[in-house]
């Protein structure tokens, strides 16, 4: 409902509260989601594969989104009017009733979890809360995951989200029409895409065969620094293949590394709160201080020296992902390692 009431706003805030309602249904789905799908099978090495694998999913619904922005793009002259107006914005917002309808229809039929099934049938199963995380036994846990949580999220949010203002400034884009210039960003998007779905495939294949979570996620956030690096202070200054290229690359990384969250996050929280937990790490330390290297990106961009504004923006992204991987790799030293085992009870 609300991101069909998305495509027929009439003001910012109007805007605003539509997206936000949207992301309230979207991110709490998602963790409960994993937090299900990591008790519905009990084996550890087939739980972190299915996990891995299902978290593909979560790109193929962006590449869904990146074609309806294509067609949208281009044909947005033939379609109904919305609010007086073709914006083709308001049409790939109308596309998100698509999988909210078969969604409706499945949830009903999905089986609970047997861990919290039983728990909630034999009385055992403690109420949630905020408090429990902060425990003497959770403390460290809850501060470091949402910590490189908030590292993880500034990454897409301080850098992949700004290439698209970046590309505008490319020689290959600056005397487009407007239309070519989104089916350029469409193009982007597009390979920005694929290059997360091989990156949570890669992570799905692997994650079962490291044994150290510390050092995956180390190798996941020095090699983000080395890709990131490249493709903001070298890549988007250059040509739109470059760009092209650098996206496929950083986009595979970053996504790697949001599927280890999705794996790694129930193995180190207890049945009743791991809902809560993944929810804390992903929605306060992610979505809340994680996306806050936008705003340090775009005020950056005001003040580096370079030639252009697109040259500006992209240094800004490239100094806060690389900032961001930094203090990743300090945090990941204090990261609890999990046991192979089954999950927390």
């Amino acid at each position: 409902m609300s991101a069909c009431a998305a495509a027929f706003c009439r003001s910012l805030p109007e805007l605003l509260l539509c997206r936000c309602t949207t992301l309230v249904g979207v991110y709490v789905e998602y963790v409960a989601a994993v937090a299900w799908l990591a008790e519905l099978f009990q084996e550890p090495r087939r739980r972190e594969s299915v996990l891995g694998y299902t978290q593909t999913f979560f790109n193929l619904g962006g590449l869904m989104v990146t074609g309806a922005y294509f067609l949208a793009v281009t044909f947005a002259q033939r379609l109904p009017a919305i609010s007086g107006g073709h914006a083709a914005w308001r049409y790939t917002l109308l596309t998100g009733l698509i999988p909210a309808l078969p969604l409706l229809i499945v949830r009903p039929f999905l089986p609970e979890s047997r861990i919290w099934q039983e728990k909630k049938l034999a009385g055992t199963l403690r109420r949630p809360s905020i408090a429990g995380l902060f425990s003497p036994g959770l403390r460290r846990t809850t501060l470091v995951t949402s910590f490189l949580v908030a590292c993880s999220f500034a990454l897409p949010y301080g850098a992949i989200q700004q290439t698209v203002q970046v590309i505008h400034d490319l020689p290959e884009v600056r005397n487009l029409t407007p239309r070519q210039a989104e089916q350029a960003v469409s193009a982007v998007q597009f390979f920005q895409e694929i290059g997360g779905i091989i990156g949570r495939l890669a992570l799905a294949i692997v994650v079962t065969r490291i044994a150290s979570q510390r050092r995956l996620l180390r190798t996941l956030f020095g090699t983000c620094m080395v890709a990131f690096s490249w493709l903001y202070f070298i890549g988007a200054t250059g040509h739109l293949i470059q760009v092209e290229i650098g996206i496929v690359v950083v986009s595979l990384l970053f996504n790697g590394l949001h599927s280890f969250w999705g794996n790694f996050l129930p193995r180190v929280l207890p049945t009743h709160l791991r809902g809560t937990g993944e929810s804390f790490a992903m929605n306060v330390g992610g979505r809340t201080i994680g996306v806050t290297a936008a705003l340090i990106t775009t005020q950056l961009a005001n003040i580096l020296p370079a030639q252009s504004a697109g040259a500006r923006l992209a240094y800004a992204a490239g100094l806060v992902a690389a900032s961001a991987c930094g203090a990743g790799l300090l945090g990941s030293f204090w990261l609890p390692e999990p046991t192979n085992g089954p999950l927390p009870d």
